[in-house]
């Protein structure tokens, strides 16, 4: 009975200590989470076919994203990219008239970075994510189509103080649709820390 007593006892001691290191590196690890909020300019360039063949294929768009920085080296963003929509007047072998485009996307990137130097404020950034493209062709009638699309991409990243830096990522996303194939951009913007 006594070792009975005695091995629960342990046990107990054993368990909250456990518990007492696991409370320990959550409280660290909730620590190095930082909220972040950013906007970017994006120069896009669109591979169009089908119906949105002779549109206008390159698109000033603006991102908004917010995210949240996991320590030094991993970031998780969520983004919505507001692509407007262009005119392309086609030639009479085209279809003649006007032909509009307009493209949005939206989605979520996983980032990889990678601090140089001493002061650790440049970054090199690495990133891969997933993204629903949204198309609308309007010529001789109107044709929607949203596709989710597979991104990958580099980049680099400056600190300009603790709270807010400069990056600049180039792209690529695979679409795979019959209006939209893939996207080639590349982005730059501003990023704040809280």
């Amino acid at each position: 009975m006594n070792k009975t007593l005695l091995l629960a006892g342990v046990a107990c001691l054993i368990a909250t200590s456990a518990n007492a290191n696991m409370m320990d590196s959550a409280k660290n690890a909730m620590r190095d989470m930082k909220p972040y909020v950013g906007i970017d300019y994006a120069y896009s360039n669109l591979d169009l076919g089908g119906a949105a063949k002779y549109g206008e294929e390159n698109f000033n768009t603006a991102k908004v994203n917010v995210g949240v920085d996991m320590g030094k080296h991993a970031s998780l963003e969520a983004f919505y990219q507001f692509g407007g929509s262009r005119k392309a007047h086609l030639k009479e072998r085209d279809g003649g008239g006007t032909k509009k485009v307009k493209f949005n996307a939206y989605g979520l990137d996983m980032y990889g970075n990678m601090p140089l130097g001493c002061a650790q404020k440049f970054s090199l950034l690495a990133t891969a994510g997933i993204a629903v493209y949204d198309m609308e062709v309007k010529h001789n009638d109107k044709v929607s189509k949203s596709r989710v699309g597979y991104r990958v991409g580099g980049g680099a990243q400056y600190k300009l103080t603790d709270n807010m830096a400069a990056r600049v990522i180039g792209r690529y996303g695979y679409v795979g649709g019959r209006e939209l194939n893939h996207v080639a951009e590349v982005t730059a913007g501003l990023k704040y820390s809280f």
